[in-house]
């Protein structure tokens, strides 16, 4: 299998169960036997199957470039057993050093233009804290810390799902016993679970799945409570899969006409547990509801969680800045007064989200064991600003590139067929000598970007996947009551207005009106 790698070192076969995969051994260890349905089949083959075998190339090109002596240095860090890892999977203890793991996220990022959201360095929000944060997950302390290890040794593609299905949402928690993800038995060597979560996007990519919660467990009963890690292939984990973008572009077009939908589709997932084995060396959280509750807060994976959102939506903002710029030099529309404000404004906010990259990575706040961590108003900041800014862009592009996102002929074998070729020639031609073949490629990437069920859903995700829109503008409040900045900014305002009552200024350096005042005289 090509995977598109530089050069790399030869290693001895014990040398490689301490460093990351390659692109090659990535793939090929997807084909596990785990149990991934998609159109009414089991699919036998991840790496190979239409759904899912150009997505899979591009993580591992992601693998190949840990490997790359022009990359190596951005992307990793040398691990305790003697190997090497991607940066985001180590606890920093420095600014440099966190400056650093966002460095290696960008780099990692720009390998997919930042349209994986769910690249294997994504987990690394929770995977870098378990280390420094082991106290927290009180009877399973060395599991934690063994994870922190054993995730770093071979850069471990791990996801998660910590949604419960949306059913029955009005009837209340205990309408979902049925559903949710519950401890069913336990044994000596661990414990069976049952139930689904949801989204598990790319999870038919990855090794393994967290399985966790979001705010408070949905039942308060210490059985629905567990936090655990279980692999993809595990006996009872089955992923029922969304459609495959993947797929769609290569059965109805080609690479010319759904470029990012052909290689970049993170599929999501309904991941059904039914009765699989948790070893108890998996496990975070059990029978704990009171630690469970507190996972979403004090885990401290959110505001890594965050850094790591803010980069890579940053790259690909990047990349939209580049397309609608290329989009406006194509059909000539880029030199009105109105469209350049346009453009200028989406690129206020690709600045605003480096911006913010940039404050995270370069703020210092002390956590656990020497681990510092990214700002929380910073990450509170981003987490809002990136539910508003998907749809905004988009609808810039939509206006000032308009008609020209549509204007295009079906596939890329007209350009083969003679007898419509010139009609092509003529018609669908760019600006300034730009031919229609240039001029189509530019479209078909932008409408891919924005406007194909890929980039609809992407927007979806940008909107969601770092929380519900009332919840991550509370959290900014919650935050912000908890630091005492809301009592310092009330109080900032009072200071304003203790400088004068209704006889006047109160403050002895300002001049009352008298002198002038007309109702005074």
């Amino acid at each position: 299998m090509s995977t598109g790698k530089a050069n790399q070192p030869a290693h001895s076969p014990a040398d490689r169960d301490h460093l990351p995969f390659t692109g090659d051994e990535y793939l090929e260890s997807l084909n596990d036997g785990r149990e991934v349905w998609i159109y009414g089949e089991r699919v036998e083959n991840i790496a190979e199957h239409p759904a899912f075998r150009n997505s899979a190339r591009m993580i591992a090109r992601m693998y190949d470039a840990l490997h790359d002596p022009a990359r190596k240095d951005v992307l990793t860090a040398p691990t305790e057993g003697g190997g090497f890892t991607h940066r985001f999977y180590q606890a920093p203890k420095s600014v440099e050093e966190q400056v650093a793991s966002r460095d290696a996220i960008a780099e990692w990022q720009r390998i997919t233009w930042g349209w994986m959201g769910r690249s294997p360095d994504y987990k690394g929000c929770f995977l870098g804290t378990l280390g420094a944060n082991a106290e927290f997950y009180r009877g399973f302390e060395d599991n934690a810390r063994n994870w922190y290890r054993k995730a770093q040794e071979k850069t471990w593609y791990i996801n998660h799902a910590v949604m419960n299905p949306p059913v029955d949402r009005g009837m209340g928690a205990d309408a979902g016993k049925d559903v949710f993800i519950r401890v069913t038995r336990e044994t000596d060597a661990g414990f069976y679970v049952s139930g689904a979560k949801v989204v598990a996007t790319g999870s038919a990519l990855t090794h393994y799945t967290f399985v966790g919660h979001v705010g408070q467990v949905a039942v308060q009963d210490p059985a629905f409570s567990p936090v655990f890690i279980t692999p993809t292939n595990a006996p009872g984990v089955k992923l029922i899969c969304r459609t495959s973008n993947e797929y769609r572009a290569a059965v109805l077009g080609s690479p010319f006409d759904y470029p990012l939908s052909s290689r970049l589709d993170e599929n999501d997932a309904i991941l059904v547990l039914d009765d699989v084995f948790v070893p108890w060396e998996n496990a975070f959280i059990h029978n704990d509801l009171e630690q469970a509750n507190k996972y979403n807060i004090h885990s401290g994976y959110l505001e890594r969680a965050s850094l790591h959102g803010c980069t890579r939506f940053a790259v690909k903002m990047d990349f939209l800045v580049g397309m609608l710029s290329r989009a406006l030099d194509v059909t000539g529309a880029g030199q009105f007064h109105g469209v350049m404000s346009q453009l200028g404004e989406v690129i206020a906010w690709r600045n605003t989200f480096w911006a913010l990259s940039d404050a995270m990575a370069k703020s210092a706040v002390p956590w656990k064991g020497g681990m510092i961590q990214p700002d929380p108003q910073f990450a509170g900041a981003y987490r809002v600003m990136n539910q508003l800014a998907m749809p905004k862009i988009k609808n810039i592009i939509e206006q000032v590139v308009a008609s020209g996102l549509i204007y295009l002929n079906s596939h890329a074998k007209d350009f083969r067929t003679p007898e419509i070729r010139g009609y092509l020639d003529t018609y669908l031609r760019g600006t300034g000598g730009i031919d229609a073949e240039e001029r189509v490629k530019v479209m078909k990437m932008l409408w891919d970007s924005i406007g194909t069920e890929f980039g609809a859903r992407h927007e979806l995700y940008e909107i969601n996947y770092i929380g519900s829109n009332d919840v991550t503008r509370q959290t900014n409040l919650f935050g912000a009551r908890g630091s005492g900045l809301l009592d310092y900014c009330k109080d900032f305002a009072q200071s304003a207005m203790d400088e004068y009552d209704l006889d006047g200024w109160t403050v002895p350096d300002l001049k009352g009106p008298d002198d002038v005042s007309i109702l005074k005289r």
